[in-house]
């Protein structure tokens, strides 16, 4: 059986790793700079949270860098463990502060039309954060998701 691409200690986790950091990254930097972003709570979260899915994925992801180049397995079941609590963590942090600042700024622009009514606001600022924390949250989920035994059917086999 192949093994899945994405795994931790590949290139396809760095990969993965690397879309989580930029997107993170460059939601913070449009974020940071819409003037007035920190007079809304939910803004303020998505910097918060992202800031933490930064710092997860650069993090993991120089250990991927540390086990290519040395050639070292990270499939060990406490490190695997650590991965998918860590993984899950940050995903649901970070699809969460997405969704708060994707709502406040429907709320901006269609509901209430604070956009149109003040030109001072940057809408389209708030809306690109949101829509790079969207894309970080999908290669979040995508490093969740690929997690499991190395060989699939090793696992059949070492209870038998």
């Amino acid at each position: 059986m192949t093994e899945l691409a994405g795994r931790p200690g590949t290139s396809g986790g760095l990969a993965l790793r690397a879309g989580q950091f930029v997107f993170a990254a460059a939601s913070i930097c449009a974020m940071a700079s819409a003037p007035g972003f920190t007079n809304y709570t939910a803004f303020c979260y998505l910097i918060a949270s992202m800031g933490l899915q930064a710092l997860w994925s650069l993090g993991l992801g120089c250990l991927d860098c540390y086990a290519l180049i040395l050639r070292r397995d990270l499939q060990q079941a406490f490190l695997m463990s650590l991965f998918v609590v860590g993984d899950w963590v940050t995903a649901i942090l970070s699809f969460a502060a997405a969704c708060s600042a994707a709502g406040v700024v429907v709320l901006f622009e269609r509901d209430a039309y604070f956009c149109r009514r003040d030109p001072q606001l940057p809408c389209g600022r708030f809306e690109v954060a949101a829509a790079f924390a969207f894309l970080c949250c999908t290669f979040s989920a995508a490093s969740a998701l690929i997690k499991g035994p190395k060989h699939p059917s090793s696992v059949y086999h070492n209870h038998l």
